[in-house]
């Protein structure tokens, strides 16, 4: 989260998240503190944003500092990592709130200039190793892609869309231009909760070409099962910090969730220059996308508090894969080479398990059902 992002969470009715102000070392400098309720059941960190240092670095900076801090105990807490996010308008609009199950890391590639390109090729993007577009990476770097647990993802959504999400007038005025286009439909449309996935990028990318061939990025990383929406740029970073933490049973990444809102079109309508659509067009999408992170997000926390005993302490049991794409936490990747494990989780070194376990007391700090993570 950035401060718009965070301070919607301020001042509502349901929870005081600022009865608690918790100072965790390694945490941004900007955002040194991790902010509570009371008895600790709701908790939220702000990572900061790019404009003052490269936003992957502060998440994957403080997601670590978090998860190795001896003041939490977050083996049965959940996280939603929550923030606002270009979107495509094949799938949905401005101030749509989104959950995904996949979030893939679309700009880990090679880069030509596309005046360079062969005639051959859609995009200047070739994935690592391979030599043309259309073929899946074979150097993995381990963050590319993430699954989460669907059946999770799917009780967010149904909780979220009891919601009432926020509009603007701007907003529908701007959208209906999208009407033209019959695969731009659900663009022109109302807000709504949709189930579809994240890609992530460190340049904030824009325009008709390059978000086409980061659409056909995320089918060709996920074997043709993700769906792209939004945009964003740490994601992967939270994720991976929050992956390692379970390698270690520091987390549960069978309990994480991505929540993000559609502040803006990732590319023009029909025809409307990119730099149009980027720079100057008044979309009207900021305030409600901000605005939705809390009307919906807090249906998705109210859900979990109040069906905590019969439903969330115990976990939501995955149907699917969970984990990166080298099966670090054990199972056979549906995306991807295979597990660079043979399907085993990782193991860490005994005296490491021990020495964390000791750090952080167990059986004497009560875990916190809900952690709320942001850019």
């Amino acid at each position: 989260m950035f401060p718009p992002e965070g301070e919607v969470w301020y001042g509502i009715p349901e929870f005081n998240l600022l009865e608690r102000n918790i100072t965790v070392p390694g945490f941004s400098p900007l955002f040194p503190d991790a902010h509570c309720t009371s008895n600790g059941d709701v908790c939220q960190v702000i990572i900061g944003e790019s404009g003052k240092f490269p936003l992957k670095i502060n998440a994957a900076a403080s997601m670590t500092a978090l998860t190795l801090s001896p003041l939490f105990d977050l083996r049965q807490t959940y996280f939603m990592v929550a923030g606002i996010a270009g979107v495509s308008p094949k799938v949905a609009t401005l101030g749509s709130v989104t959950f995904a199950r996949y979030a893939v890391q679309v700009a880990l590639q090679y880069e030509f200039d596309a005046r360079e390109i062969p005639d051959n090729f859609t995009t200047g993007y070739v994935p690592l190793g391979a030599t043309s577009p259309t073929q899946y990476p074979a150097s993995i770097y381990g963050t590319e892609v993430f699954e989460l647990n669907r059946p999770l993802r799917d009780l967010a959504v149904s909780l979220a869309r009891t919601a009432t999400l926020n509009d603007s007038s701007a907003a529908v005025s701007y959208r209906a231009n999208y009407a033209s286009s019959a695969a731009y439909t659900p663009g022109s449309q109302a807000p709504a909760v949709v189930a579809c996935d994240v890609a992530t990028s460190d340049t904030y990318f824009s325009g008709t070409l390059l978000s086409e061939a980061f659409e056909n990025t995320t089918r060709l990383f996920t074997n043709g099962s993700g769906r792209y929406c939004t945009t964003a740029q740490e994601d992967n970073a939270t994720l991976e910090a929050l992956l390692r933490g379970a390698v270690y049973n520091l987390t549960d990444f069978a309990r994480v969730i991505v929540l993000r809102t559609a502040s803006d079109f990732d590319r023009p309508y029909a025809g409307e220059p990119g730099t149009v659509n980027l720079f100057y067009a008044n979309q009207g999408g900021f305030e409600p996308a901000v605005r939705n992170i809390y009307l919906a997000g807090v249906k998705v926390v109210q859900g979990i508090l109040a069906q905590w005993e019969t439903t969330f302490a115990k976990g939501v049991p995955p149907d699917n894969y969970v984990g990166d794409i080298l099966g670090s936490l054990g199972g056979a990747p549906d995306f991807g080479p295979g597990s660079e494990f043979n399907d085993n989780p990782v193991i860490p070194p005994p005296s490491s398990s021990r020495m964390m376990m000791a750090k952080r007391g167990v059986g004497r700090r009560r875990a916190r059902p809900m952690m709320m993570v942001g850019g």
